[in-house]
């Protein structure tokens, strides 16, 4: 499955269901299913670890509307990428690595 690293806090806010908008400052052609993860700096309870699936269905500059489901200001340069279906799992170790990348998960 294809899978995407976040920093806390916002791992921690998509987990709560309090962020539906992660943003980067780059774009992929990829719609569908993707892992979610959480870095392993800083420390957390689910850092270095998978601990949710969502679909990411939407990818677009940055608006200011997107600033409170994206937990974040607008910045330069700015991408939202729009995810729904965010579904907690049981958190297992992954090794992260930068952009969107593979881990073999199965729902």
């Amino acid at each position: 499955m294809k899978a995407i690293s976040l920093k806390e806090p916002w791992a921690s806010l998509m987990l709560k269901g309090q962020k539906t908008i992660e943003t980067r400052v780059w774009k992929t052609d990829y719609r569908g299913k993707l892992l979610l993860c959480a870095s392993k700096k800083p420390e957390s309870s689910i850092s270095g670890k998978a601990f949710a699936t969502a679909s990411l269905i939407e990818i677009r500059p940055m608006t200011k509307e997107d600033e409170t489901p994206a937990c974040c200001k607008i910045y330069d340069g700015a991408y939202a990428w729009i995810l729904s279906d965010i579904t907690a799992i049981k958190p297992f170790e992954v090794k992260g690595s930068l952009g969107l990348y593979d881990v073999d998960f199965k729902e």
